[in-house]
């Protein structure tokens, strides 16, 4: 299992060219494995919850003028696209000292930290401690948080607006233990949480760059935007935060975890989208 420690937790790539106001983050695409995670299950089970060459498919965001952040860790272990209220008090050892809200994820068994790989992939055989669990904020989710908090408000304080895009792929079909259940998905889904955390113009100029494309595009179904969408947006001071989910069979093997022939077609079309999604927002703010 690729582990760590501390030393990677994330990367943030500055821009490249000029600067424009957009900020890419993927928060799910990692893959070093922490030495206490202490989990059941087997690394290819493990494995299946990455959204796994995200980062890869954005690397020219940079290139662009725009900062890319990544997750070094597996969201399995703590899920940065999660509020920290979003935990479930049974899978502890003791009271948790702050309140805490479970939200239809946590029902699920995939919360801030998972119990279960859906559908019913057991992830532990033990309750974990609460000094662990902070542990993981700690080191892990805090410090995502911060370097995507900073690069959002140093381009809003530079160019007086900015376009988050969160990165994200979903597997070809939903199962039992999906909100949406066992049925195929779009090729994208763009996630505004129903217009609430982007200008509507914004995710329509994305839906039509993307149908442009050839790809089939739906708005909101079956993923609206979660806890980095909600967290960073606010459209009417000029913070716009869109989420971006990708089909995983345009792209990969989704049993191996290993790219399949779509991929380099996929990159060169999704270069095509962050250089009009910075062409708008450059032209936007000029």
């Amino acid at each position: 299992m690729p582990s760590d420690t501390s030393e990677s937790l994330l990367r943030c790539i500055a821009p490249r060219g000029a600067p424009v106001p957009v900020v890419f983050d993927s928060p799910h695409s990692g893959m070093r494995y922490p030495e206490d995670f202490g989990s059941i299950a087997p690394l290819s089970v493990l494995r299946r919850s990455e959204d796994a060459f995200v980062d890869e498919l954005y690397s020219a965001a940079p290139d662009h003028g725009a900062p890319l952040i990544a997750a070094d860790f597996p969201r399995i272990y703590i899920d940065p696209n999660r509020a920290l209220i979003d935990l479930d008090p049974a899978m502890l050892d003791g009271p948790w000292p702050d309140p805490l809200v479970a939200s239809r994820k946590t029902e699920l068994g995939v919360g801030l930290i998972w119990r279960v790989m859906p559908p019913d992939s057991q992830i532990y055989d033990r309750l974990l401690s609460v000094a662990e669990v902070r542990r993981r904020i700690e080191t892990f989710w805090k410090p995502y948080h911060a370097a995507v908090a900073k690069a959002i408000d140093d381009t809003h304080a530079r160019f007086g607006q900015v376009w988050h895009i969160n990165c994200h792929s979903m597997p070809e079909m939903g199962n039992s233990g999906t909100e949406d259940g066992p049925v195929a998905r779009a090729e994208f889904v763009l996630g505004d949480r129903d217009g609430t955390t982007c200008a509507p113009a914004f995710t329509a100029f994305v839906a039509e760059q993307l149908d442009s494309l050839g790809y089939e595009v739906k708005l909101n179904e079956p993923y609206k935007g979660v806890e980095l969408v909600r967290r960073y947006s606010d459209p009417e001071n000029g913070r716009h935060s869109l989420q971006v989910e990708i089909n995983r069979k345009l792209y990969m093997d989704e049993e191996r975890i290993e790219k399949n022939g779509g991929f380099d077609a996929l990159k060169a079309n999704i270069d095509r989208l962050i250089a009009a999604i910075c062409a708008y927002a450059r032209e936007t703010v000029a």
